[in-house]
């Protein structure tokens, strides 16, 4: 009997596992895109620095830029532990088709945090190649990251609108 009631408060509970689950998607995989990009953008500034120490602060900006990512799914993540009652108090009672909902609303800023992190990266690694050699060109070369960073904020908010949306 005791079995029983302890599956039936588990299902009670799966719409805020689903949920949890998906403020824990949102922070852990767009965390891991930035960590990949600013890792691939930092290999390629400490190789700049090492030849042209001046420069350390233009290629220090471009390495922060993949960074961002990982702040856009904390910030999916907060939204949704504040949603659900975790952050603040008063924890809703969701129904697991609910949870179900937050969870794909927090995928598009984790998915597309990943990926657009690690590409971001790899441009910001190359537009740091630009500065070693035109070190001049920083407006130019910045605009490279900053074009992935675009898909980046459009999965961020639509992320935040469709948890924002959710009626829980």
């Amino acid at each position: 009997m005791e079995l029983l009631n302890g599956i039936g408060d588990f299902l009670g509970s799966l719409g805020t596992v689903y949920a949890l689950l998906g403020a824990a998607v949102a922070v852990f995989l767009a965390g891991a895109g930035s960590a990949i990009g600013v890792g691939i953008a930092g290999q390629a500034a400490s190789g700049v620095v090492s030849e042209n120490p001046s420069l350390f602060a233009k290629v220090l900006i471009m390495q922060l830029l993949p960074g961002t990512q990982g702040l856009y799914g904390l910030i999916i993540g907060f939204v949704t532990l504040s949603k659900i009652g975790i952050i603040g108090g008063g924890a809703a009672d969701l129904s697991a088709s609910t949870g179900l909902l937050i969870l794909m609303a927090c995928l598009p800023i984790g998915i597309v945090g990943l990926i657009s992190g690690k590409s971001q990266g790899k441009t910001a690694a190359a537009s740091i190649g630009i500065l070693a050699k035109r070190p001049d060109q920083f407006g130019k070369a910045m605009l490279f990251p900053a074009m992935v960073e675009t898909y980046a904020i459009l999965a961020l908010l639509i992320s935040f609108l469709a948890v924002s949306g959710i009626q829980v």
